[in-house]
């Protein structure tokens, strides 16, 4: 099975509520696990030549024939300069595995520019990015057929240079075998710990699949032993909720850049939605993380995952961009605004589609619990001063809800309106976790 992890903590859980703190940050050394695999074929595209119906208009395609092909479960395209957009619309058509059947055409979302390292960083000047549209989860397939069309009539100039199909496998779930998928790691092996990883104190066990939920009690308790309250403050901190590690739905560390990057501060949570589409089961989620993951760094030239944290449409949390999940981990999720601030991806697409309510409700507990450790409230406003957006020019000072949608600081439909309409609904809870609502 490519995505199984168990939802329920189970007596494994409950064992490592007595442990004292579950923070240590992926990468590091940890014992070894079921080794990860999957892969991605990348495969360029050609000019196809005028779409039949629309020979008369002169409209030009580049496109890939159907091809049988090596198993996959997420496409996108790529091409070489970060800097070029794709002026026209990409569709897939791909084969199931399980039926032999082959899709509709399908549209994959092309303007993913927004969703990357703010201008002048080193991830963004690395020489390694490239163009990119989001990716698109299709499942299990093992044929694909593909067509990019020039937004222009006849105008190929409009397609950006060296368009390529990525196709991602995620591989199986390396816990998918495992009698207990809640266990935990041995808590007395730190390891050597990955270049530029911190050492933090007493946050032990290193290789847990996931971090359990505590009371609000016991979050309060944890924030003011490690010191993460300012001496004297009231702790608006909502309990900390249940986390799917890395190492729980998968991640290959090896993919990734070595180390981590910080910003000073959280003061802002961007919304996101990941435009994968919502044919995916729960069970399946891990799998598609694993295959967001890959096509973020393999196939988009990003240092890591781009997001800080992922929700699924079950209400399942999950680590994103590696680096301690309290700690404020610069993220490639909104374009001008990844300083100070965290990215919160739903899983799927939610410009027609309602999100769930589990979905609301766990980005509510995970905005209460991490924007609480820095002492942000769920239900104000902020400020951040922009990184150059496309919305707002560089050093612009922009105000901004706390909790706001990727549409608040770029001019994208980020993260569909169906989310951006709920986000209210989330401040409110988020606050109520955070107990403000009870002054």
């Amino acid at each position: 099975m490519r995505g199984h992890l168990a939802s329920s903590t189970g007596v494994a859980c409950a064992a490592a509520l007595a442990l004292p703190l579950l923070f240590a940050p992926s990468g590091a050394a940890v014992p070894p696990g079921p080794e990860v695999a999957g892969s991605t074929q990348s495969l360029p595209l050609r000019t196809m030549g005028r779409a039949p119906a629309d020979r008369a208009a002169g409209a030009v395609e580049q496109g890939l024939p159907q091809r049988e092909v090596k198993p996959f479960s997420l496409v996108g395209v790529v091409w070489d300069d970060i800097h070029a957009e794709l002026l026209g619309s990409v569709q897939i058509r791909t084969r199931a595995v399980a039926t032999g059947a082959w899709s509709d055409w399908q549209e994959i979302e092309t303007h993913n520019l927004e969703h990357a390292a703010d201008p002048g960083t080193a991830e963004s000047e690395s020489g390694k990015v490239r163009g990119s549209t989001a990716p698109l989860w299709v499942g299990n397939s093992d044929a694909v057929e593909a067509r990019v069309r020039a937004e222009t009539a006849g105008d190929l100039s409009a397609l950006p240079h060296g368009l390529r199909l990525e196709l991602v496998d995620p591989g199986d779930d390396p816990w998918s075998n495992e009698a207990d998928h809640t266990r935990f790691a041995d808590d007395t092996g730190e390891g050597d710990g990955d270049a530029g990883s911190p050492q933090e104190e007493g946050r032990a066990p290193f290789g847990a699949l996931e971090i359990p939920a505590l009371t609000r009690a016991e979050t309060e308790a944890e924030a003011a032993a490690t010191g993460e309250l300012e001496p004297g403050a009231k702790p608006y901190i909502g309990p900390r909720p249940r986390i799917v590690t890395r190492k729980g739905w998968g991640a290959d560390e090896s993919l990734r850049e070595p180390g981590f990057v910080y910003t000073e501060t959280v003061k802002a949570a961007f919304v996101h939605h990941t435009a994968t589409g919502n044919n995916y089961t729960c069970d399946e989620a891990p799998s598609v993380l694993r295959s967001i993951y890959r096509y973020h760094v393999v196939s988009s030239g990003w240092r890591d995952f781009g997001y800080n944290f992922a929700v699924d449409k079950c209400g399942n949390i999950y680590e994103g961009r590696a680096g301690g999940v309290a700690k404020p981990v610069r993220g490639a999720h909104t374009l001008g605004f990844n300083t100070d601030s965290t990215g919160i991806a739903a899983l799927g697409s939610y410009s027609r589609t309602a999100p769930s309510e589990a979905t609301v409700t766990a980005i509510a507990k995970l905005t209460a619990w991490k924007l609480g450790l820095h002492g942000a409230d769920p239900s104000a406003k902020t400020t951040l001063t922009s990184g150059g957006s496309g919305k707002y020019a560089t050093g612009v000072k922009v105000r901004l809800n706390v909790i706001s949608g990727h549409r608040d600081g770029f001019a994208t439909d980020c993260p569909g309106n169906r989310l951006y309409d709920e986000l209210g609904t989330a401040r409110s809870a988020s606050a109520k976790y955070q107990g403000r609502s009870q002054e």
